[in-house]
């Protein structure tokens, strides 16, 4: 299975890199993983409505730019499913059993995901009705995609 995480903004903080590194590193095993960081659009803290949605769409053309045609698209979103990991990993080994072996998650700005982005996603993927900064959901990401193939493959991991 090819796993791409397609992320805007870059990871500032070391603890949040030494995690990815970590996490990546354990996927190898079992995945071809590659991360692609999308520059943020400049944003004063308050925006109007207007502002708000130039800003997600000019992200949303970069990250789009970014998708391969044949990919199975998966968008964290407010909105979308909140799987527990077992559905999850059974979920991704669906994919992978009926030929979705190229998958890509696409992780949005402070402000979400555009309209076209959250169109093109085959699936919208929640991992809590809370919001999370974007940075440290690429490793709440990246670690439940490790434990759905340590549950895929039958192998110990902690509950």
């Amino acid at each position: 299975m090819n796993i791409t995480i397609i992320a805007v903004g870059k990871l500032k903080e070391k603890y949040l890199q030494q995690a990815v590194a970590e996490y990546s590193k354990r996927i190898s095993s079992y995945a071809k993983l590659t991360i692609m960081e999308i520059p943020d659009e400049k944003a004063p803290e308050h925006l109007s409505k207007t502002e708000e949605e130039s800003v997600k769409r000019a992200e949303g053309e970069r990250i789009l730019a970014k998708v391969p045609a044949d990919a199975y698209v998966i968008a964290l979103a407010i909105e979308g499913k909140n799987p527990s990991s077992e559905q999850f990993a059974a979920n991704l080994e669906k994919l992978a059993t009926y030929g979705n072996s190229k998958l890509v998650f696409i992780i949005g700005g402070s402000l979400g995901l555009s309209d076209n982005v959250l169109k093109r996603a085959n699936e919208l993927l929640s991992f809590s009705k809370m919001t999370f900064p974007h940075q440290l959901m690429r490793v709440v990401l990246l670690e439940q995609v490790y434990r759905a193939f340590r549950i895929m493959r039958g192998e110990p991991y902690h509950k």
